[in-house]
């Protein structure tokens, strides 16, 4: 132990320097320097890397769609694609939705300094962040639209981590939730969703669009000041939703046409490019691989009563594919992440515009925030907020382990405070048998944790003294590892 303990603190003494160099860089209270002056290097050079790699995807998306053999499904599929990489669609045209999920980290968070440092990413206004880390969106077209299970007495389904996109308007979390980011302020920041669908009536795939949507999707009068409007980011002054002036009828089609946008992005989504289930998990389940010792014993200790993990991380049963989450919310008992950057936006920024008025004295609402919120579309639900403060939605486990390279740093859990598997198997093992960290605790992830940052409605019952041993984490940890997507079949 005393080993292992000395190589999580170098780890974490190195993490904790890395926080408070980019905290400090992306800090607005000071300096006068452009955006990209304050980004750590190592943080820029794997942002320009990131770009690059969005921008060759887009293009070679842009060639295929120029193909006329392209049938319905892959029109609708490549053009939702092409919308989900564009970078252009944001307020500073420096973000695209892929930003934070890229296919080689499972559609998550694809630059590993954030994950090590921030855990959020930077939205187009580069000194904003959100307080979230990235979710990943593979499987996500599988969750039902959000409501209230009597018999469960858990609420199921919707997207995001605090279940907000509902999927009641469009039937569709999945293109609900596809419709947050592009107007959130600390995201891709633009001021109205028409913004969304005036650039999109500039950008060289508008034909396509219109051959299947049809020719009225950008028929719109735009104000003179259209640009202007769109170039400044949200939020609006005085808090108007709509700043872009547009009539009625007109307010229409854009509204038509952004509900449209966000059908086909979550049309690409659900397609077998993002959903493929190709890890060697499938091919064991197919009699095509085998588990090696380690991940046999890793899944029975997965399935057993010891753990109680895949009772929230569903493994499939009578009429279910294994998706690996029952679709409902959980408080894991998790302490903050001092890292966010979210904690010091309390004051305005250059813009106006203050992310968080609480400052350190925040704490993440989850999914009783949005129950007692004004996105709550049902008033019976409201009743119900205080019981789910700091629960957040329970993600797929597949493609958890996803990374382009060995050293990669993945971030877990709605806020990103653990950095690595054997740190997530660890917390449910220990959260309630190890001491309380004190202040600079060296032991801090090894041999104690911080206080919860929810405690009163924390998960007592299905984590936190599993008994398990060292040996024993590292089982679970080999299990998951055969989710991830992509596994090599044996040639025949």
């Amino acid at each position: 132990m005393g080993l292992k303990l000395r190589r999580a603190w170098s780890g974490t003494a190195a993490v904790v320097t890395l926080i408070v160099a980019a905290t400090a860089l992306y800090s607005d209270k000071g300096g006068g320097k452009p955006d990209r002056d304050r980004i750590p290097a190592a943080t820029r050079k794997e942002i320009q890397s990131v770009e690059l790699e969005i921008d060759h995807i887009e293009a070679e998306s842009l060639n295929r769609a120029r193909q006329t053999t392209l049938d319905r499904f892959q029109q609708i599929t490549l053009l939702g694609k092409i919308i989900f990489y564009d970078q252009q669609l944001s307020v500073n045209r420096n973000e695209s939705c892929s930003f934070c999920h890229m296919p080689e980290t499972g559609f998550s968070g694809p630059v590993s300094a954030f994950n090590q440092t921030t855990v959020a990413y930077p939205g187009s206004v580069r000194t904003r962040f959100s307080a979230r880390k990235p979710q990943s969106h593979t499987y996500s077209a599988f969750a039902p639209v959000l409501h209230y299970n009597p018999e469960q007495g858990d609420f199921v389904g919707g997207q995001f981590w605090d279940m907000r996109a509902t999927g009641l308007r469009l039937e569709s979390p999945l293109a609900e939730q596809a419709q947050g980011p592009p107007l959130d302020p600390v995201e891709m920041g633009l001021i109205d969703p028409g913004c969304m669908v005036y650039r999109m009536s500039q950008r060289p795939y508008r034909a396509m669009a219109e051959k299947v949507w049809g020719a009225q999707a950008f028929a719109v009068q735009w104000p003179e000041n259209a640009r202007e409007v769109c170039d400044r980011p949200g939020p609006a002054p005085g808090g108007n939703p709509l700043p872009l002036h547009l009539g009625a009828v007109d307010r229409g089609i854009a509204q038509t046409t952004f509900d449209q946008i966000a059908e086909a992005i979550a049309a690409f989504e659900e397609s077998p490019e993002v959903t493929p289930f190709s890890a060697k998990y499938d091919s064991v389940t197919a009699g095509k691989a085998e588990f090696t010792p380690e991940e046999k014993a890793g899944y029975e200790l997965f399935r057993s009563k010891a753990t109680h993990c895949n009772e929230c991380h569903r493994d499939g049963g009578p009429g279910e594919e294994p998706l690996f989450t029952d679709f409902t919310a959980s408080n894991l008992g998790l302490p903050r992440n001092p890292g966010l950057p979210f904690y010091e936006e309390s004051v305005p920024d250059k813009l106006g515009y203050t992310a968080n008025a609480n400052g350190l004295k925040y704490l993440d609402p989850g999914v009783g925030g949005f129950l007692a919120g004004p996105q709550n579309p049902n008033h019976e639900w409201a009743a119900m907020a205080r019981s789910y403060l700091g629960k957040y939605k329970t993600p797929t486990l597949r493609n958890v382990d996803q990374r382009p390279r060995a050293d990669f740093v993945k971030a877990y859990m709605h806020n990103g405070y653990l950095k690595s598997l054997k740190e997530v198997v660890h917390f449910y093992n220990t959260r309630d048998v190890l001491p309380a960290c004190r202040a600079g605790d060296r032991g801090e992830k090894v041999t104690c944790w911080p206080a919860p940052e929810n405690p009163d409605t924390m998960n007592r019952k299905q984590l936190g003294n599993l008994k398990l041993s060292d040996k024993q984490e590292d089982l679970l940890v080999a299990f998951l590892r055969t989710l991830t997507d992509g596994y090599p079949l044996p040639p025949k």
